[in-house]
């Protein structure tokens, strides 16, 4: 019988990547972040101006974009994912600090932008698992289709297309963008 010999990574080798972006962590393998291409990521940079913009007038909390790792998975504690952009409320940083490495913490926002690359599948196991960590809204912009998929902390689902207008609910009290604007340049 043949046994394969992968080698474990942990959590902490993540942080010690500078020669190309940080991968993810799951089953104690990297899962590299293929390129996004620079319509998915003009959106991404877009969404992470406007969230921003929004937190920053209101000192709201904290936005990362597409660096900004969480370690919040109950059925996984090393599972390390980080989406495009996600905002955490100043509530929920412990002490109001920002963590040095990977979050400990669910943020409230996680936003995922498709790629030519992305797998339907994929993306959907990154919702569920954000949902299942404590994340409170999960917004899924298609750059190609111009729509966004709304997943709630509450189960509730919402597919925004023009003419319609993107929301930040209780998560980000105020927080109101035409879905056309995140997709015209």
């Amino acid at each position: 019988m043949a046994t394969t010999n992968q080698t474990r990574h942990t959590p902490e080798e993540l942080l010690e990547i500078t020669d190309r972006p940080m991968p993810e962590l799951v089953d104690g393998q990297l899962v590299k972040r293929e390129p996004m291409g620079q319509r998915s990521d003009a959106v991404a940079a877009r969404i992470l101006r406007l969230v921003g913009y929004h937190v920053d007038d209101h000192q709201l909390g904290l936005v990362n974009g597409a660096q900004g790792s969480y370690q919040i998975f109950p059925d996984d504690p090393d599972k390390v994912r980080i989406p495009d952009v996600s905002f955490t409320s100043r509530q929920r940083l412990p002490q109001g600090q920002v963590a040095e490495g990977h979050s400990r913490v669910a943020p409230d926002l996680v936003v995922e932008v498709l790629s030519p690359n992305d797998k339907a599948i994929d993306v959907g196991v990154k919702v569920r698992e954000f949902l299942s960590a404590g994340v409170r809204l999960i917004w899924v912009a298609n750059p190609y289709a111009c729509d966004i998929q709304v997943y709630r902390g509450d189960g509730t689902f919402a597919l925004l297309r023009a003419g319609d207008v993107l929301d930040g609910g209780e998560v980000l009290p105020g927080f109101r963008c035409p879905v056309e604007k995140i997709f015209t340049f």
